[in-house]
């Protein structure tokens, strides 16, 4: 599935496709990570806005199965910048956006510097690749744990971040070095600070497939399917309403509409944004076990464990920032609505992607 092209000519008079058109009209954007979960989701966000994505992706955690056959992908690593740079000279990229990274916290704890050199130093060759070719639009994932231990909820863009991983470092990394970058050479840029992405796309077309998978709804739905033993909640004697830990689900779409959504305040040069993307409402371990039962009809099993090392009782997102600067609401505010999703997904792919 898919189309590699590995030997167009290389054209370094690059006219950006917002040029011709008109901005924000039919953007060339090359998805970084685009077969993996948040942003396979986001390439077909970008297709039913007009918008026509490039996928670059080695495909370590992706699936070239989550890109539609129609779009160009391209099997590479960042660190091949001279290739980067061909991509993005001969698809005419207008905005690059950066979901390629290593998300295990507790291997990011075990290896280091596996996760500094894949999300920090692969990302210094993208944005060395776009400065040399003239792409000055850049849309990073970047993650609640930048915060570490929050000192409120919910949490707003304003606390003081002080990861507590090197997970959260090197996102936090990352923002650090756009904020110098904008500055420097007037890059725009806008970092989206996720909460819990979940759901599935609501034809059951893509979905979440990770190895290892490290979710909650994931997991209790395999363990309501029966393919796994059980499910274990780590702890149920935090302060909140049923002992177990709150979190903000947010729709895997809704995060890929807020992508888009920021494009337009990318025109002017040197823009530096940064947003929680979250639904605001949390939901505890409970409420999803729950929910997954009546969606389902079926039983999750499960079995109580101990608290989990820096594991905070309440993690939820003020997203009046996101709501207000880029006119943006999740769809999905309701957990039994994202996970029906889900659970088409895993109905409709027993086995997760083929490949």
């Amino acid at each position: 599935m898919g189309i590699k092209q590995k030997n167009k000519p290389l054209n370094r008079k690059k006219i950006p496709n917002s040029t011709i058109l008109g901005q924000n009209c039919c953007m060339n954007v090359l998805v970084v990570g685009g077969a993996g979960y948040i942003g396979s989701h986001c390439v077909r966000q970008l297709q039913e806005a007009g918008h026509h994505p490039v996928v670059l992706d080695n495909l370590v955690f992706g699936h070239k199965s989550a890109i539609s056959p129609d779009l160009t992908l391209y099997e590479e690593d960042l660190g091949n910048r001279s290739k980067v740079e061909e991509i993005l000279i001969n698809e005419r990229i207008d905005v690059v956006m950066h979901f390629a990274a290593f998300a295990y916290v507790g291997e990011s704890v075990q290896d280091p510097l596996k996760y500094y050199k894949n999300n920090v130093a692969e990302t210094i060759d993208l944005l060395q690749a776009m400065q040399n070719c003239g792409v000055n639009k850049f849309v990073f994932s970047s993650t609640c744990a930048s915060y570490g231990i929050p000192e409120k909820m919910p949490m707003t863009e304003d606390l003081p971040q002080s990861p507590i991983n090197p997970y959260g470092q090197s996102k936090l990394d990352v923002e650090n070095i756009l904020k110098a970058c904008a500055h420097a050479y007037g890059l725009s840029s806008a970092s989206f600070r996720y909460f819990n992405a979940s759901g599935a796309a609501e034809d059951g077309a893509i979905g979440e497939d990770h190895d290892p998978e490290t979710h909650l709804i994931p997991l209790a739905i395999w363990a309501a399917q029966g393919k796994r033993d059980q499910l274990t909640v780590f702890g149920t004697d935090y302060d909140t309403p049923d002992g177990t830990c709150l979190r903000d689900y947010i729709h895997v779409d809704d995060l890929s509409r807020a992508h888009i959504a920021v494009f337009e305040k990318l025109e002017n040069p040197g823009q530096c944004l940064f947003y929680n993307l979250g639904t605001g409402i949390p939901a505890s371990v409970m409420e999803i076990i729950k929910a997954i039962e009546d969606v389902t009809g079926l039983t999750v099993p499960y079995t109580v464990g101990e608290r989990r090392p820096g594991d905070p009782p309440a993690l939820y997102a003020d997203s009046s920032k996101a709501q207000s600067e880029l006119g943006w609401s999740p769809k999905y505010d309701n957990i039994r609505d994202i996970i029906t999703t889900a659970w088409k997904w895993h109905q409709s792919h027993p086995h997760g992607y083929d490949d």
